[in-house]
């Protein structure tokens, strides 16, 4: 399990995200307020995020807790982006990889996260690995359910899948092969934040044109946070978020939250961080 978040918008320092919000993820480390499995997130944590003019994003992990890590502090603090990726990691099996089983996971213009479990690992999802080429299997950043995870989803986007449909479908396979899995995925390229609800929270923040925050939880008690029904895809832009149910896999453009039969949003505007 783990606690995570992606953001879209306003250049800001990344701690306005991640560590001064009263209910931040580096709060969130060991006192979630809506996890519904384990309680404290120490094996691990990552932040990555975007420079401007850069498409490849620059990523910081550690295989420790983040309150234990005085460097975060500063990196915080100083480093400005418009859009990230960050979580906080607690481990299902003990293992010894360390910082690599660390999201975010990345490849290209990609960052990844998973929060949740695979019933079942490893020997559920065997079945599933026989559609990756041997290199792929032998170079996984880590012997986790997370990373093969990384591996399915980053085979679709390679094979030319929107983001959209490759989380999807992954969802849906690996459901089918290791029922009752928690597989809440987090994906983002800069411009587009996708994710899936299923098994766990899922939360967002938006204001068309001024950012989007998409997180395991909200960071603080602002009335305008929207929780994301389970069994559904999310995909955020800086100006819309259009969520779909995944258990109609063949209809997955996206409608409007304010559409959208199975939830509704007020009109939200996330807390512009100040500069």
């Amino acid at each position: 399990m783990c606690r995570h978040l992606a953001y879209l918008g306003p250049d800001t320092p990344i701690g306005r995200l991640l560590t001064e919000p009263p209910h931040s993820l580096f709060r969130q480390s060991w006192a979630p307020r809506r996890q519904r499995y384990g309680t404290v997130n120490a094996d691990g944590f990552g932040i990555g995020w975007y420079a401007e003019g850069d498409p490849v994003p620059a990523r910081y992990r550690r295989a420790g807790p983040i309150w234990g890590d005085q460097s975060f502090t500063d990196l915080a603090r100083v480093v400005r982006t418009g859009a990230l990726l960050g979580a906080v990691r607690d481990a299902t099996r003990a293992g010894a990889d360390g910082e690599a089983a660390a999201a975010p996971f990345a490849a290209g213009t990609w960052l990844f996260s998973h929060n949740g479990a695979v019933l079942g690992w490893p020997h559920s999802l065997a079945p599933l690995t026989h559609g990756l080429p041997a290199a792929e299997l032998l170079s996984l950043e880590a012997r986790c359910d997370s990373a093969l995870l990384w591996a399915l989803v980053l085979r679709r986007l390679r094979t030319g899948d929107d983001q959209g449909r490759a989380l999807a479908d992954t969802v849906l396979e690996v459901a089918e092969a290791a029922p009752g899995s928690r597989l809440n995925l987090l994906l983002t390229d800069g411009a587009t934040i996708t994710a899936t609800a299923w098994g766990d929270t899922l939360w967002y923040l938006a204001d068309p044109g001024h950012g989007t925050v998409v997180a395991s939880e909200p960071y603080d008690d602002d009335p305008r946070w929207q929780e994301v029904p389970d069994r559904t895809l999310l995909v955020a832009t800086r100006t819309e978020v259009l969520l779909t149910p995944i258990d109609h896999p063949h209809d997955r453009q996206g409608v409007p939250p304010h559409e959208d039969p199975h939830h509704s949003m007020a009109s939200a505007r996330p807390k512009e961080p100040s500069t």
